[in-house]
């Protein structure tokens, strides 16, 4: 029995920053952004609205694509750095939230990684039959640790949430592989400081990036014996798209199978991969049976990826 996606969906916030905006708060302009990352916009979330509202709208999106109750759920993760609160947990507030009938439910860190990491989480409970349907969530309302003066940095993120059901799919379809790691001498490179903002030493983590997001795109290929030209669809992390371009050239596929959505929704930390997977089945970029490789790295550092057989 294999584990895969039974239902997708996504929320950004209404209100769009453009960096036309941004050039009136900080000494930067369009052109700088867009060549040098490829966001062109951002969703920022209001202040009455926190990351366990988003993972809720999320949420509900992916049950109804799943066309499945949230009392039919088992577990409840969600991957998110930026929380309501330190406890409880964003996913204990989802479960109540939901009605989902007190099942198990954590937040998992790993920041622009999280996602990989709580999917594949998923799929250890589901094929070993502790569970059968696991919701994970990927959220973040990257806002309020943003540094709005600091044009290095509030230049790349946004707010948004993306969800999954993830739960059994027949044997030729769903997760067929997968890598998860970590380097933690790469923390002081990307962490929340005591003031809680975000900071970045920028070159250093896409140095890190460039090298570990194609490799572990290859190595989750090749472990299912496959290799790259058998790739037909990429969902890496979109934080930048010099660093996602590296990864679709190492797998030598064509700019049409890499997800871009980096230039609408900016760098979302752990909601990046879901909202882009959401919004690319929903516009029919992956389609039955697709060999889908997704990947992402964030701070930690951390890393993670999966191969799997797009369907039911």
């Amino acid at each position: 029995m294999n584990a895969g996606f039974l239902g997708i969906g996504h929320y950004a916030p209404e209100k769009v920053l453009t960096n036309k905006d941004l050039e009136k708060m900080v000494d930067t302009s369009d052109e700088w952004i867009r060549t040098r990352t490829g966001i062109e916009e951002r969703r920022i979330a209001a202040d009455d609205m926190d990351t366990s509202d988003l993972a809720f709208r999320a949420a509900e999106e992916a049950l109804k694509d799943a066309d499945m109750k949230a009392e039919e759920l088992d577990m409840i993760l969600v991957a998110t750095v930026t929380p309501d609160t330190p406890f409880p947990s964003v996913a204990a507030m989802l479960q109540h939230r939901l009605g989902a009938n007190k099942v198990a439910a954590m937040d998992l860190s790993a920041a622009c990684a999280g996602f990989m990491y709580g999917v594949i989480t998923a799929k250890q409970f589901i094929e070993t039959n502790a569970y059968k349907n696991v919701l994970v969530v990927g959220v973040e309302k990257l806002s309020k640790i943003t540094d709005w003066t600091d044009r290095n940095t509030c230049v790349l993120f946004g707010d948004g949430a993306g969800a999954a059901v993830i739960g059994p799919v027949s044997d030729d379809k769903g997760i067929l592989s997968f890598e998860l790691g970590a380097d933690g001498s790469g923390g002081p490179h990307l962490y929340q400081t005591p003031e809680d903002t975000l900071f970045m030493n920028g070159r250093e983590v896409f140095k890190f990036a460039v090298r570990q997001m194609p490799e572990s795109s290859v190595n989750v290929v090749k472990k299912i014996g496959l290799s790259e030209q058998d790739v037909d669809y990429l969902v890496p992390h979109q934080a930048n798209i010099r660093i996602m371009e590296a990864a679709r050239q190492r797998l030598g596929i064509p700019e049409e199978k890499m997800s871009t959505q980096v230039k609408r929704y900016g760098n979302t930390s752990s909601a990046s991969i879901p909202i882009a997977l959401s919004e690319d089945v929903k516009a029919g970029k992956i389609k039955e049976n697709d060999l889908v490789v997704l990947v992402g790295f964030g701070g930690g550092l951390t890393w993670g990826a999966v191969a799997l057989r797009w369907g039911k």
